[in-house]
């Protein structure tokens, strides 16, 4: 069975005013050290941490792996007051978030300038295993054409400075600014891929391809694609959610064609980005604009062979109903929204609080790494 892993990002909160705030001295280096059951690691801010999962076959080994990891950075964020949470933006800021230690990161830091400054954000990113060099490329152009309802069904940062965006996911604004960021082009092959790659570190536009930040792409580290759409999930149901979609799009290669370019994709993605689940969006099985809902509903069919075979059909269809649900359900953007509507800043907090609840008694200290900290290179934070 085709394994792939998840990739969340988390900015501590404080649990009151809800700005980011840096993780207390000794807090990253203690959860880095831990290494069962997935993986803790520095991001490319102070204020933030990245979890990632081991590779894994089905959606039940990826959610006990995602709960385990966020109860830990729960508890660590709550012993210094603060939430760990998964919003692609923080309600409010202070703007004074430092970059994290690494020379990694002091070449992006340099390359970004002011764009720091408010470059808080939080992904969700999927890693789905395709062995295959040329076949990678050709999975990345089938999940292209639905970038958009993808974003649709994900976007979780209505907020920002402590007012509504009117957007569903702000962050994705943030990340348009970067160059080599939303769609990526139609890729003949490999080859051409690494050409359009290589044109945009000649520019000196990114510094390397870990710092590609479009919205799909093929990873530098492992034989995966790379699906970066996602806004970071309130839940780890709606992390799952996401890797199986994104692993049944990889999977299914007899999609009807249509041919659309990456500035049509790429105001799909706005308007997704803009509305969330009311937007409409490309069908990339027509090349026509219908509604985000509709654009869906033809996305499950058309990997439905797919999602049966791997035995996610259920968990798919079920969290797709949540999310196009009214009432307590819907997607992160409207159940942030929701609960500033009713309880203010404080109903905003529990729901961050709810995505990584501390455990009950503490998690015990993690053991040492026997190897040594992790010598990979970081990944990009164009989250």
């Amino acid at each position: 069975m085709t394994r792939f892993g998840i990739e969340e990002e988390f900015l501590f909160l404080d649990e009151h005013s809800l700005v980011p705030v840096a993780l207390a001295a000794g807090t990253r280096e203690r959860i880095t050290r831990l290494r069962t059951g997935g993986e803790v690691t520095k991001e490319y801010l102070t204020s933030q941490i990245e979890c990632l999962t081991e590779p894994v076959s089905t959606g039940a080994d990826a959610e006990a792996q995602l709960r385990h990891l966020r109860e830990l950075i729960g508890w660590h964020a709550q012993e210094q007051q603060a939430i760990a949470a998964s919003s692609g933006t923080p309600f409010a800021t202070t703007r004074s978030s430092a970059v994290s230690p690494s020379p990694h990161y002091d070449v992006v830091a340099e390359q970004l300038g002011h764009l720091t400054r408010d470059h808080e954000v939080n992904g969700l990113h999927v890693h789905v295993e395709v062995l295959d060099d040329e076949e990678r490329v050709r999975a990345l152009d089938r999940v292209r054409g639905w970038l958009p309802v993808l974003l649709a069904l994900a976007g979780n940062s209505p907020f920002v400075e402590g007012r509504d965006t009117s957007f569903a996911s702000w962050r994705s604004i943030l990340i348009r600014r970067l160059p080599g960021s939303w769609s990526p082009p139609h890729f003949r092959d490999l080859a051409d891929y690494r050409a359009g790659v290589q044109r945009l570190i000649d520019l000196r536009a990114i510094a390397d391809a870990a710092s590609l930040s479009w919205a799909v792409r093929i990873s530098e580290r492992y034989p995966t694609v790379e699906v970066r759409v996602f806004d970071a999930q309130l839940t780890p149901e709606e992390s799952v959610l996401a890797a199986l979609l994104s692993r049944a799009i990889v999977l299914t290669d007899d999609q009807p064609p249509a041919a659309i370019g990456a500035d049509v994709i790429d105001a799909s993605l706005w308007t997704a980005a803009r509305r969330g689940m009311d937007a409409r969006v490309i069908d990339p099985t027509t090349g026509e604009i219908d509604d985000a809902r509709t654009v869906a509903e033809r996305m499950q069919a058309v990997i439905a062979p797919a999602l049966r075979e791997l035995g996610d059909e259920e968990w798919v269809s079920d969290g797709l109903a949540r999310l196009r649900a009214e009432g307590t359900d819907g997607t992160g953007a409207t159940r942030q929204r929701r609960s500033v509507e009713q309880d203010g800043m404080a109903g905003l907090a529990r729901l961050l609080r709810a995505g990584t609840p501390a455990p009950h008694p503490a998690p015990p200290a993690p053991r040492p790494d026997p190897h040594g900290e992790r010598q990979e290179p970081a990944p990009t934070p164009a989250a």
